[in-house]
């Protein structure tokens, strides 16, 4: 080996030593580094969905946030999620707004969860209906026992009670018809 080559290797040595020299100190220095444990996730009381459920299709769409925070007030996601099939006519955000003034504040508090479980299963019936197969003055049976009235119009136009059908969806456990006002079950 050169002398000029043993140099080299001399140098590279002590500049390794000193390096891992200076490391040793910082990591004296430096306070020891705390491993937190990691935190867990927020808890939903969303269970995991088929994207193409019923309630994944509410819950993607904005003009149908009211619906789903009151299926969660009532803990009903999970049943609306079931494998089906449903039919579900979801009033829109503006159909919850329609309404008078504090009734879906008062409705989603846990006190009134049973007036409100009565309303949302007023929105389902256990089979899937399509708007082409609905019928002038049919009488259908909902989720809540009580009767609901389809009519349909000259011009094709759907209504269940006085909610006009404003579009569907095909989901996997059934089927979503948007509706343009809150159907209101039939007093007892």
């Amino acid at each position: 080996m050169t002398r000029l080559a043993s140099i080299g290797v001399a140098a590279t040595l002590v500049l390794g030593a000193l390096g891992a020299c200076k490391k040793d100190e910082a990591a004296k220095q430096a306070p020891a580094a705390k491993v937190e444990p990691a935190a867990e996730p927020p808890r939903s009381n969303t269970p995991p969905l088929d994207p193409n459920n019923i309630v994944s299709i509410a819950l993607a769409s904005k003009d149908h946030t009211t619906l789903v925070a009151a299926l969660k007030a009532a803990d009903y996601v999970t049943a609306a999620s079931a494998s089906g099939p449903l039919t579900v006519f979801a009033p829109t955000n503006a159909a919850f707004d329609a309404l008078p003034a504090g009734t879906v504040d008062n409705l989603v508090k846990p006190e009134h969860q049973a007036d409100l479980k009565e309303i949302l299963k007023y929105h389902v019936t256990t089979s899937v209906l399509e708007t082409k197969d609905m019928k002038d003055g049919e009488v259908i049976s909902m989720a809540n026992g009580a009767k609901a009235t389809l009519h349909v119009a000259d011009d094709g136009t759907v209504t269940i009670n006085d909610a006009k059908i404003v579009g569907s969806v095909r989901a996997s456990n059934g089927i979503v018809h948007v509706i343009d006002h809150v159907l209101l079950p039939p007093a007892k």
